[in-house]
């Protein structure tokens, strides 16, 4: 045994000892993380318990959210700010800021870890980021109103849409050129895609509806609309999807409708609609895809639904106006 001032001073036996009784804190912590437009912060959940962990205070309209390929980072779009704001996973804390230009909406990461490809909604502009430099190296103009980010599963291709031209862009990564323009739905909104890149899912808020794309060709393959008993046509209003990782089911949240449909890909039907929150908005699904989270805009909380079942299990309560989740298991 090696005692102090014999071989090791006390303080590093005690580094030692604190470092190999430390959980690994930095990755599957079970939080739940939601962002919150009207609060200016990041609301951290027990994903056992559904109490409040902690309230992380970010930049003004907090948005979209990612974490890091090595899950220890969270980006949080900071929209009134211009930024990107970096938290510590492990500390829950806010560490630093990335500019990214006016107006950020949403974004996605290189397969790598090393570039971020931001929309600015108000440049008509995607920002493409040094993650390490802290800086945007390069803009590639768009359609006015740019919201969906997504990229490719081999990060070659990025697509983006243009809200106003109501059509998604099809960007060479390599070269930040535009190798298509695609006509889709009304006001496109986001974007899921099949494992392989083969089909781009891509919702149209006010076409009630999701556009389906053919990844290699650029060209339109199907649509699926979505007709909730109850609802007027212009209060069905998608926005949020998600896909299963075997890319089996898609699961897009209404809007006002107050519903998620959950849609048989292959064969593009739906086969169920859930009631959830109101104005149903993110959708974001746990690394088992045992549960679906919904972001309701219009109650301030998010419903957690059973996948298996398709029942919400519970709503929790919020900041004001919450965006996107993001799940840390």
């Amino acid at each position: 045994m090696i005692r102090p001032g014999r071989g090791a001073p006390a303080a590093a036996l005690t580094l030692a000892f604190v470092l190999a009784a430390a959980p690994a804190l930095a990755k599957e912590t079970g939080y739940v993380f939601v962002s919150s437009e009207n609060d200016n912060a990041v609301t951290v959940l027990d994903g056992r318990t559904w109490q409040v962990v902690k309230t992380i205070a970010t930049g003004p309209r907090p948005r979209d959210m990612r974490l890091s390929p090595d899950r220890g980072t969270l980006y949080v779009v900071a929209s009134k700010a211009g930024r990107v704001d970096v938290i510590d996973v492990a500390r829950l804390e806010l560490t630093h800021s990335i500019p990214v230009g006016e107006d950020p909406e949403m974004f996605d990461i290189g397969p790598d870890g090393k570039r971020m490809y931001v929309s600015n909604e108000e440049d008509a502009r995607v920002s493409v980021i040094d993650i390490a430099g802290r800086k945007p190296v390069a803009t590639i103009d768009v359609g006015e109103e740019p919201e969906g980010v997504k990229l490719s599963p081999d990060g070659r291709r990025l697509y983006v849409t243009s809200e106003v031209a109501n059509m998604v862009h099809v960007i060479d990564t390599a070269t930040h050129r535009i190798l298509a323009n695609v006509v889709v739905g009304n006001r496109p909104r986001r974007f899921a895609m099949t494992p392989d890149g083969g089909e781009v899912w891509v919702t149209n808020e006010l076409g009630g509806a999701v556009t389906i794309l053919d990844g290699a060709k650029n060209a339109l393959k199907g649509t699926v609309e979505f007709k909730p008993k109850g609802f007027r046509a212009d209060e069905i209003t998608p926005v949020g999807i998600a896909m299963s990782r075997d890319g089996r089911t898609a699961y897009v949240t209404l809007g006002r409708a107050n519903h998620v449909a959950i849609v048989e890909v292959a064969s593009r039907k739906v086969t169920d609609y859930v009631l959830v929150g109101n104005r149903a908005w993110g959708a974001t699904l746990n690394r088992d895809e045992s549960l679906l989270f919904v972001a309701n805009g219009l109650s301030d909380d998010v419903s957690v639904v059973d996948t298996r079942t398709r029942k919400v299990l519970r709503s929790v309560p919020v900041g004001r106006v919450p965006h996107t989740v993001v799940v840390d298991d």
